[in-house]
């Protein structure tokens, strides 16, 4: 949850005034993010995002022009993302703003709902380079170009992660990184301030419950979950807090108001939970999650530092992305796996009133085994069979004939063995229940008689 640092003074939290021109929508939109081999083409996705998310907006981490053209008459809000490395040129030298938005926004945005353009990723997260002081100034160029081009609708941000923060506890001390407030922040939001745009921010609980290992943050307030404790009271301003997502967010608002930027409106860029690879990462704490995210910021709810304020949102993310690097759990954040199945059933426009998950993805620890996922090409899963049993005789012993689970030209029956086998193995090594796609983690034993599958404990 950031740095601890207790100040000695508090600034009062102001309502924020509504302006013309903002995103009034409260349909919660989906990240499309494209870092895997095996994901299905930009139409079945648009397919995906529409009829079974019923997502009205989207965000993209670049201007794919297969997506962008996938998207043309849909009626869906789309973000797209300028890539960091260009944000040197385009800060020194307006052509280069103009050549990428006439290149990657003019051509589609006629037919396809293209309202915000995100300079950079997450650019202060990486470490201190020129790129730092030169967002803004980039930032500048880019609106230049959209509002030469006529584009009215289109809105320039950048997202940035809740490491900007220097102190985020409790939320009305949350304070800007000193080497950053003066240098990027506050140009920064005095640029979103005049231009009417969003402060875009990526706010993952998750990551911070697990940060904090000791238990000093409930699970249940990390989930969102209704709990019978006693509410967390912020001492310096003396509101209420039930639940982490909450938190987060007041200690970015309470941050602008202390760099004298109380009226500008934030914007969830990410959030999310996975549902394997790490400590909490259960497909039922990942639905149990995201589901309560989506209730809450499709409404008007806002939180206890905004009242009744709308807080525009996007889930991360639409598939796991098997390419993705770091951990285990960063490949499996997503909604649905690349075969197009669901992981659990969700509805980003808040409508949706869920039963309690399934009673096997119980949403506490225990065993997880790695299986075939639904639909499943078979030759992609007979490929991933002969690859798992390719490490060793003690992944696929017992299928080969004589052993006690052996049973014949039964490939699934033989994959989901070899896929738990070679999972509970290599897990420690960075061994993936993923198989390109072709697997899916689940909490149903699928041992039978003398025949018991390998597991891996959560």
């Amino acid at each position: 949850m950031g740095n601890f640092v207790t100040l000695f003074f508090v600034f009062p939290l102001l309502a924020l005034p509504f302006f013309s021109g903002a995103d009034m929508s409260g349909d919660v939109g989906v990240c499309y993010g494209q870092l895997g081999n095996n994901l299905p083409n930009p139409t079945q996705s648009v397919d995906i995002i529409r009829h079974k998310l019923h997502a009205k907006r989207v965000k993209l981490y670049d201007a794919n022009p297969a997506m962008l053209n996938a998207l043309r008459n849909t009626n869906i809000q789309v973000s797209v993302m300028v890539p960091n490395e260009l944000i040197p040129a385009i800060s020194t030298h307006q052509s280069e703003a103009d050549k990428w938005v006439m290149t990657h926004v003019v051509p589609y945005c006629n037919e396809t709902m293209i309202r915000y353009l995100l300079v950079g990723n997450e650019v202060l997260s990486n470490k201190p380079d020129s790129t730092w002081t030169r967002l803004v100034p980039a930032m500048h160029k880019i609106r230049q170009s959209v509002k030469s081009f006529k584009l009215n609708k289109i809105k320039v941000g950048t997202p940035l992660a809740m490491d900007m923060l220097e102190s985020s506890f409790p939320p009305s001390n949350g304070t800007f990184r000193g080497d950053l407030v003066d240098a990027v922040i506050k140009p920064l939001l005095d640029f979103l301030r005049k231009s009417r745009s969003f402060f875009f921010i990526d706010v993952y609980t998750y990551f911070a419950w697990k940060g904090q290992p000791d238990g000093t943050i409930p699970l249940d307030r990390a989930l969102l979950l209704p709990t019978n404790r006693e509410p967390y009271v912020d001492l310096g301003s003396g509101l209420k807090y039930t639940h982490l997502l909450d938190q987060m967010i007041d200690a970015v608002f309470a941050a602008m108001e202390r760099a004298g930027y109380p009226d500008v409106r934030i914007f969830v860029a990410e959030t999310g939970w996975p549902s394997s690879g790490g400590p909490g990462a259960t497909i039922c704490n990942a639905a149990v999650y995201n589901r309560n995210a989506v209730k809450k910021l499709a409404g008007k709810a806002g939180t206890p530092a905004r009242p009744g304020v709308l807080i525009p949102a996007f889930v991360f993310a639409l598939y796991n992305e098997n390419q993705k690097p770091g951990e285990e759990t960063e490949r499996n954040f997503g909604l649905f796996y690349p075969t197009g199945s669901s992981v659990y059933d969700i509805d980003l426009s808040g409508k949706t009133e869920y039963k309690a998950p399934p009673e096997a993805e119980t949403c506490g620890g225990g065993k997880r085994w790695c299986v075939v996922a639904n639909g499943a090409d078979p030759a992609a899963v007979a490929g991933a069979l002969s690859y798992a049993c390719g490490q060793g005789d003690r992944v696929c012993g017992p299928i080969q004939e004589g052993g006690e689970c052996y049973k014949a030209e039964d490939l699934n029956h033989d994959a989901n063995y070899a896929f738990s086998s070679y999972w509970a193995q290599f897990r420690t090594s960075n061994g993936t229940c993923d198989f390109n796609g072709v697997a899916v983690v689940t909490s149903t034993d699928p041992s039978y008689d003398k025949c018991m599958f390998p597991s891996v404990e959560i």
